[in-house]
């Protein structure tokens, strides 16, 4: 005996069936909704100016970062050591020490 499985999507605004799944990212994180046709003309319209304005990230998911700014980790490992401040010898140097660091510079 066959079966057959449907599953059936609902809008997330308003509980109506779903026609699409949108995905979205924002701070960071992912986000997907489902929703109508009508609600996803919505969302687009709100988000169309911000679209617009912004730029595509690559592909590689990997964030832009300013490496010319980005100060020595051997001069912000020094400089916490001298300062007292708890810095591992390897690895990643915690965001709080990078700050202290950039605020006394």
């Amino acid at each position: 005996m066959a079966q057959r499985v449907v599953v059936t999507l609902f809008d997330d605004i308003d509980g109506s069936e779903a026609a699409e799944t949108i995905a979205f990212g924002l701070d960071g994180k992912s986000y997907e909704i489902d929703l109508n046709p009508a609600n996803a003309k919505k969302l687009r319209k709100v988000l169309a100016p911000y679209l617009e304005a912004g730029r595509k990230q690559s592909k590689s998911g990997k964030a832009y970062t300013h490496t010319a700014l980005t100060p020595d980790p051997a001069a912000v490992r020094a400089w916490a050591r001298s300062n007292k401040m708890d810095v591992p010898p390897r690895g990643r140097i915690p965001k709080k020490v990078y700050e202290a660091f950039a605020e006394s510079h």
